[in-house]
């Protein structure tokens, strides 16, 4: 019986506002807050409430056949708790039918994993923390930021407890074999490894509306045919993407709601499937062999690598500076500063200095708050001068 599994990631960071050299020393209110509420109430509108009304639907209409996952990032609880909080209260309600599966991650969206395992370790368990005092669950499942996956990772997340964890089905790693059934993450020994299905899963998160792909429009019934021509090559369907994808990246009048509210009626008139989320998944399936990711995968852009954040020289300083500021921030007992350093590892600072050209770079700029990326650049470099200096005062007193 082949099962689909639908994961979803929800994110939503804190922008900076423009800070200027001549703020550094004498202003320390580094958040944009009119336009993090502004997004954020606008994406609730478009995306947040309506899938989850759309998600608790489906879920009565199959009586609990139509199962899913979340992971969701601590500055979109934050915010959700500052600007939204209708929105985590219908996260709860979709939590109090069984159906939902949450995620651990890391707490602020960061590549903690590549500078500091320890700060790594503390943001998952932070997390983790969050999920139990929101959900009432204890998560089972790790994702880290943007899918970044290795072997390394896979090894700290069994030795925290994690019974799967999630990577990207990179081709490259993957060879001959398909990312359509469970594997083991080499090096580990209980563990299992879900690997997401990106030909299928970005046919909704990024083709959905794309006029010149051969497939538009999609509709639920040719995609329910692609599941179903799958059958007795696989064991479960990783379809992962962003929960934006829904409302924000691809608007209601393209039918991607629509889309999404057929869609398990076409899946599920064939006895044999089913809706699992990914502990349901990781359960019931053997591991089919052991997967080998030496390096870093992530599940962005063509690459699917971390160039998308460690790349160019602006963004290596900025990552090298930041993490300078790591043992300072072990050393001062102050919620603020330390709200401020959790909250400046998020993977979007980063994000927006990227320089890639062509489809890639096109994604960044529609991210991204910046004009150019220098400017993210220079604006996070001054903000991250001033919180240097806020933490040596605190250090010396």
């Amino acid at each position: 019986m082949p099962s689909v599994c639908f994961y979803f990631q929800v994110h939503q960071p804190y922008r900076l506002r423009e800070f200027r050299f001549f703020d550094i020393g004498v202003d320390n209110d580094y958040e944009d807050v009119e336009k993090n509420r502004a997004v954020m109430q606008k994406v609730a509108a478009k995306c947040y409430l309506p899938m989850n009304a759309l998600m608790l639907e489906l879920i009565k209409r199959h009586q609990g056949r139509f199962r899913i996952s979340f992971s969701m990032t601590g500055s979109f609880i934050e915010q959700c708790l500052e600007y939204a909080p209708e929105v985590l209260e219908s996260f709860k309600k979709l939590a109090d039918t069984g159906c939902v599966e949450f995620l651990d991650e890391t707490d602020n969206h960061s590549l903690s994993f590549i500078f500091s395992e320890d700060e790594f370790r503390a943001q998952v368990a932070r997390h983790r923390k969050r999920m139990e005092e929101l959900f009432g669950q204890k998560p089972r499942a790790f994702r880290n930021t943007e899918l970044v996956y290795s072997n390394s990772i896979a090894r700290i997340a069994e030795d925290m407890g994690y019974d799967v964890v999630l990577a990207e089905g990179v081709d490259s790693i993957l060879d001959w074999r398909t990312p359509d059934f469970v594997y083991h993450p080499e090096g580990c020994g209980r563990i299992k490894l879900m690997m997401k299905n990106h030909k299928l899963s970005d046919d909704i998160a990024f083709r959905f509306s794309d006029h010149s792909w051969e497939h538009y429009p999609l509709m639920a019934e040719t995609f329910a045919g692609w599941l179903k021509g799958m059958k007795g090559g696989s064991d479960v369907i990783n379809l992962f993407m962003d929960y934006e994808t829904f409302g924000e990246h691809q608007w209601a009048d393209t039918g991607i709601f629509d889309f999404m509210r057929a869609l398990p009626d076409f899946v599920l008139a064939d006895p044999d499937f089913d809706f699992l989320t990914v502990s349901e998944a990781a359960d019931r399936y053997p591991a089919r062999g052991w997967i080998d990711v030496p390096y870093y995968t992530s599940w962005a852009d063509a690459e699917r690598d971390i160039s998308a954040w460690i790349r160019n020289d602006m963004q290596k300083d900025a990552f090298r500076a930041l993490y300078e500021c790591q043992f300072l921030a072990a050393r001062v007992d102050d919620s603020e500063l330390l709200e401020d350093w959790q909250r400046l590892q998020c993977s979007d600072h980063f994000y927006y200095m990227c320089t890639k050209s062509a489809a890639d770079g096109n994604v960044h700029k529609y991210f991204s708050p910046y004009k150019a990326p220098a400017d993210a650049y220079v604006n996070f470099m001054n903000v991250l001068a001033d919180f240097r200096i806020r933490l040596l005062a605190k250090v010396g007193q």
